[in-house]
């Protein structure tokens, strides 16, 4: 699956919202039938998500069902596994079991709806001490695994801790077992929609971190966040200097003053890469 930078949750009970979402510039949108949703309105937010599935198309489309745990996950993935599903974000997970479980569901699914078998990616959501220390496990549980996320209120319960807390460790725990199993690391959302320089500062982080994307609650915040993960101007120059250096003379070379070898080329790569994804997606 392509490196995603953006992911918007979208209240599944808000038609208004579910209509204007696919025309954001948002790289996926997480269609939300659990926290986001009043009790009350589970039932309508999964009739208005099914309905618009089909109708979507791009981008990817995840939906964030209950927790493997709860009652309702049956009655979700009955009413959303069609044709327009990208993945399920499964809440709360805290054992590889429970992916499993979920991919088994979804092969059922996936043959009741005519549906190509292993279409339906997965994404887990980590949001407590159990489920970090389970990470790498989670991570490589099964093929339809396509990422693991962090989220910072839950965990932060979880382990008595402060929620503005950087969780240092904890992120970086979960990017190392995102990357040992090759799928995407998803940072937590940034929470004051008014403070645009501490997402942009927040979100540069999660990129120096070895996250792969963010996760966004409004639509305001897709544009500072591709900025923060897009090269800079002078990361770019750099890089390019980097590579045509390293191609003249194909070996370990010293630029102003530093040693640029195939590990420091092959990051340069990666930045230009980065750079040119973003830039011909905004073209």
């Amino acid at each position: 699956m392509q490196r995603l930078q953006s992911w918007l949750f979208v209240p599944g009970h808000r038609q208004s919202m579910i209509d204007k979402a696919p025309g954001l510039d948002a790289d996926a949108l997480i269609y939300d039938l659990e926290d986001g949703v009043p009790p009350a309105e589970k039932e309508m937010a999964r009739a208005l998500i099914a309905t618009a599935l089909p109708e979507a198309g791009t981008p990817p489309l995840f939906v964030r069902t209950h927790p493997a745990d709860h009652a309702d996950l049956s009655i979700d993935l009955e009413a959303i596994v069609r044709p327009g599903l990208t993945g399920i974000l499964l809440p709360k997970v805290n054992a590889a079991e429970e992916i499993l479980h979920l991919s088994a569901a979804l092969a059922t699914r996936e043959r009741q709806a005519d549906l190509p078998p292993g279409q339906i990616r997965i994404l887990a959501l980590i949001e407590t001490a159990r489920g970090l220390v389970h990470g790498p496990a989670i991570a490589a549980a099964d093929p339809r695994m396509a990422g693991l996320l962090f989220g910072a209120e839950d965990f932060a319960l979880d382990i008595n801790a402060d929620a503005a807390d950087d969780f240092l460790y904890a992120r970086s725990a979960l990017v190392v077992a995102a990357a040992s199993a090759g799928i995407q690391a998803i940072d937590r959302a940034y929470l004051d929609l008014q403070d645009t320089p501490g997402l942009l500062a927040s979100a540069r982080q999660s990129r120096r971190l070895g996250f792969t994307g963010r996760l966004l609650i409004h639509p305001s915040q897709i544009a500072p966040v591709h900025e923060a993960f897009c090269p800079s101007s002078d990361e770019v120059d750099d890089a390019r200097r980097v590579v045509a250096a390293f191609n003249q003379d194909c070996g370990s070379i010293v630029l102003d003053g530093r040693m640029v070898d195939l590990p420091v080329v092959e990051r340069a790569n990666q930045t230009l890469s980065l750079y040119n994804r973003r830039n011909t997606k905004q073209q």
